[in-house]
C-alpha cells in the first residue's frame, strides 16, 4: 500500500522571538492548548516545545546575562 500523502509538507514550526532564555507555553488557543511548561535554552539560542513544536529564539540584541529588556 502506498504512503499517504507523498507530496505533502509539514507545516512550518511557529517561531517567536524572546528577550529571555527561560520561557513559557501554553500551546496558545486557550482550552485547545496544552499544560503549561517551562523551558530553559541553556547554552543554546533556541528551544523547541515538545508539545506543540514552537520555537523560541533568543533576539540578537539581547545581552548575555541580561535578562531584562526595557519596555
Amino acid at each position: 500500500m502506498p504512503p499517504r500523502h507523498s507530496d505533502a509538507t509539514a507545516p512550518q514550526a511557529e517561531e517567536i522571538i524572546v528577550s529571555t532564555k527561560r520561557v513559557a507555553c501554553d500551546g496558545g488557543g486557550g482550552a485547545l492548548g496544552h499544560p503549561l511548561v517551562y523551558m530553559e535554552m541553556g547554552e543554546d539560542n533556541s528551544v523547541e516545545c515538545k508539545y506543540c513544536d514552537r520555537v523560541f529564539v533568543l533576539a540578537a540584541d539581547v545581552l548575555e546575562g541580561h535578562g531584562y529588556v526595557d519596555p
